[in-house]
């Protein structure tokens, strides 16, 4: 006796979708995590502190984000404005980059890398978990 179990077509459909997005995921991490090791140096929150002093570092988050909390020493430069404004920064001194995450870090590091930076260097995990010296706006 040959039991035939019947799959709707809208499962399929519901697996197949499901199987793409996983799929896309994964390229996604991969390439990020390719482009961050291509670009920069992933550094340890130790390694950022003891760095920073002789660095330009470069806080990527929205300005409100950044008035709310941001490492002592830090500038704002928003990635959309990094974009515009990279030539600011000088070629010839290590540029430290975090955002909340490393999302826009990696962003900013393939963008930088490709127009002639070289030493740059990414905060793992970014600033949410950030345990060093910090300052708030007042306003």
């Amino acid at each position: 006796m040959i039991v035939v179990l019947g799959v709707s077509s809208g499962l399929m459909i519901l697996n197949a979708v499901i199987l793409i997005i996983l799929l896309v995921w994964i390229f996604s991490w991969a390439f990020q995590t390719y482009r961050r090791k291509h670009y920069a140096t992933v550094l340890s929150q130790e390694d950022f502190k003891k760095g920073m002093r002789k660095a330009q570092v470069i806080d990527l988050r929205q300005e409100n984000e950044f008035k709310s909390g941001h490492i002592l020493g830090a500038r704002n430069l928003p990635y959309p404005y990094l974009r515009q404004q990279y030539g600011e920064l000088r070629k010839d001194l290590p540029v430290y980059l975090y955002d909340e995450g490393m999302t826009l870090s990696t962003q900013a590091v393939a963008f930088l890398g490709k127009h002639g930076y070289d030493h740059l260097y990414i905060l793992k995990d970014g600033y949410r978990t950030w345990d060093g010296k910090t300052k708030k706006s007042k306003y």
